[in-house]
């Protein structure tokens, strides 16, 4: 049986929350995680070219990720 990454629960202000739902729907994001992480890779100017760029590749499953992050 894999291993799961876990979820938590993060409180933020009502408007927050509607600028990341905007965000997300102009981003074409399917979730608030992953447009978090889309701010977090700006931020840090991160290239996309290092998350597995290849244009036929599909993404990566929960269980596929924890597994590639487990010590």
């Amino acid at each position: 049986m894999g291993r799961y990454l876990s979820k938590t629960t993060v409180e933020v202000k009502k408007t927050t929350l509607q600028a990341l739902e905007e965000l997300r729907d102009e981003l074409g994001a399917k979730s608030l995680d992953e447009t978090i992480r889309a701010v977090i890779r700006k931020a840090r100017n991160v290239p996309e070219s290092r998350f597995g760029a290849h244009p036929e590749m599909r993404p990566f499953t929960g269980e596929e990720e924890a597994q590639a992050h487990e010590l």
